[in-house]
């Protein structure tokens, strides 16, 4: 067993109960969401709140003060799955229609990667020194980026998973780089989950192109 191997492997063993609770929740609550799944949310509103204590436990309160941000986003996100689908047609409930995947336009895209920039900036210029972080810009680039990520996901925007991609990918390259293996192993799971995301949804989506195009042609030929 090389070195990678065993430090992987003793991340493991030394993991507490929350720890491995954290991370297989994680995992399910992602698959959950690659599914397109409504159970995705109270999975994941499991997950932060595991994740909040961890973080709270170890004193970190500015990451266990994100994990409640996390929280409100996932409880919208899931009001907003529920109910988006639906028209003023159907309020009384007997159609339920499911929300569909959508996508950013152009000006989306900006406004988001400007928000999340930003909010990055200020995260590493005020709140990285406050709590003493050894590498404040990748911390605040995976913190925001991943506040920008959850809030398109909650909105069923495509986009979400380029996002996790980005995230997932800066930080297995920051934990192997700080010879964290069984932390850059962990992430690196998530980047195989935001891979698969992203495939299931484009497919999704171009389903609903193909839908809307036939359901375009019959109103013609009607």
């Amino acid at each position: 067993m090389n070195e990678v191997e065993h430090n992987i492997l003793a991340g493991f063993v030394d993991a507490s109960a929350l720890d491995l609770a954290n991370l297989v929740l994680g995992v399910v609550g992602v698959w959950l969401m690659i599914r397109r799944t409504l159970w995705a949310f109270p999975v994941g509103l499991v997950a932060v709140t595991v994740q909040g204590v961890l973080f709270w436990r170890s004193h970190f309160p500015a990451d266990a003060l994100l994990q409640v941000f996390f929280f409100v986003t996932l409880a919208w996100g899931w009001w907003h799955w529920a109910r988006g689908g639906r028209t003023a047609a159907d309020a009384a409930g007997e159609t339920k229609a499911e929300l569909p995947v959508g996508r950013l336009t152009w000006r989306g895209w900006l406004v988001t990667l400007g928000l999340a920039t930003g909010a990055m900036v200020a995260w590493a210029t005020m709140v990285g020194p406050w709590m003493g972080a050894a590498m404040p810009w990748r911390d605040a680039f995976i913190a925001m980026f991943s506040v920008a990520a959850q809030v398109l996901q909650a909105r069923k925007n495509v986009e979400n998973w380029p996002l996790w991609l980005a995230v997932n990918g800066v930080a297995i390259v920051s934990y192997w780089s700080a010879a964290l293996a069984f932390t850059a192993f962990l992430y690196a799971i998530y980047l195989g989950l935001a891979v698969a995301g992203w495939r299931a949804w484009r497919k999704a989506l171009r389903v609903q192109d193909a839908e809307r195009a036939g359901a375009a042609a019959e109103g013609l030929k009607a």
